[in-house]
């Protein structure tokens, strides 16, 4: 039996071999020109990490490669259990899809408000008298999940998947946003075309708290624009210091987060135009692209999540297997061996970005 020190060993191992992994798969985003087809594939697996979804989309590009699975592209994943679950067993000699789980501790503070004050609790010490108790992440671990074209047993029921022609809008989708807009305090203006707004599609206004969206282009477009202006008012307002330093970033994460409302609708995205990433993430002094590409596919798919849990409109599959949530199926055993390991629920991280008085698309 491995002590307790082979046992930690392995498992550094196995998390430089996923950081490793992890860092070839936005290498090859920065270099290449397969950004939009990533954020497309996030927006089908919305509810976990962006680091997750590329580790997951890489390994089963290879699975697929190697004859393991049907299709380029999964559909649904889950853990061991929870496919157990759901009536449906891995079959034999299918590999697990490494992802990253976080590991939580408890941590007490007599000051909350101060963050050096923070002391992680030992298993089973209790805290002191007036101390505040809080859970945190304290570290990631390395865990396995499956699609489900490696399992086999009761059928997975399927949901409708929207489907939108080009030019057409989805139902619901442009009151949606609209209402979110103003939600966030802005008004709306529909614009009869582009030179109200100095040329641009459309255009947001943190001094005047407006946005703007031309109406003389077809209806998607129209959604996708507003889509592209409710990022930058969830994102870029100027709170956001960080953003003042490079707007491409900004113009990238705004149509990004669009694209993948987008592709969450089923609409067809392939005419929208997004900056080079190499371009962008290049040519921010002192950054390393590969950290801003990951930085910034996480701060993408958070807010096209916000936006997209607060919509009352038909939605693709975010990658839970019906039956399942997110919650419960990524909350349950602790990791044993590499058949059954199962997903926790992944940590967030915090939004940031851009920050002038007026953003065009």
């Amino acid at each position: 039996m491995a002590t307790n020190e082979e046992a930690r060993a392995a498992r550094q191992a196995k998390l430089e071999e996923l950081q490793e992994r992890l860092t070839g798969a936005v290498e090859h985003l920065v270099a290449g020109d397969d950004w939009a087809e990533a954020l497309r594939f996030a927006a089908r697996f919305r509810s976990r990490s962006f680091n997750n979804v590329l580790l997951i989309w890489t390994q089963h590009q290879t699975a697929f490669e190697q004859g393991r699975v049907p299709s380029p592209f999964p559909t649904y994943v889950a853990g061991y259990k929870q496919w157990q679950q759901l009536g449906r067993q891995v079959e034999k000699g299918q590999t697990g899809y490494q992802i990253l789980a976080p590991v939580t501790g408890k941590f007490a503070s007599a000051s909350p408000s101060d963050p050096a004050s923070w002391r992680r609790l030992k298993r089973g010490e209790k805290p002191k008298p007036g101390e505040t108790v809080r859970s945190k992440m304290a570290g990631v671990r390395p865990t396995y999940v499956w699609d489900v074209s490696q399992t086999s047993g009761e059928p997975i029921p399927e949901r409708p998947e929207p489907q939108i022609l080009k030019g057409e809008t989805p139902a619901g989708l442009r009151d949606g946003l609209a209402r979110r807009v103003h939600a966030e305090g802005f008004e709306l203006l529909w614009v009869s075309h582009e030179g109200m707004i100095h040329g641009a599609n459309g255009l947001t206004n943190y001094e005047t708290r407006q946005v703007a969206v031309r109406t003389n282009m077809d209806d998607a477009a129209q959604v996708k624009t507003l889509a592209h202006e409710l990022a930058h008012v969830l994102m870029h307002g100027p709170a956001q210091e960080a953003a003042r330093q490079h707007r491409g970033i900004g113009e990238v994460e705004a149509e990004s987060v669009a694209l993948m409302i987008g592709a969450a609708h089923g609409m067809d995205t392939t005419d929208y135009t997004i900056p080079y990433v190499a371009g962008w993430a290049a040519n921010v002094d002192g950054k390393n692209p590969v950290e801003i590409v990951q930085a910034a596919g996480e701060r993408i798919r958070k807010t096209a999540l916000d936006v997209l849990d607060r919509l009352d409109t038909e939605q693709a599959s975010n990658g839970v297997p019906p039956g399942r949530t997110q919650e419960t199926s990524e909350r349950q055993t602790p990791e044993r061996d590499r058949s059954r390991k199962t997903p926790a629920r992944e940590a967030e991280e915090p939004h940031p970005e851009l920050a002038t008085p007026e953003r065009g698309l």
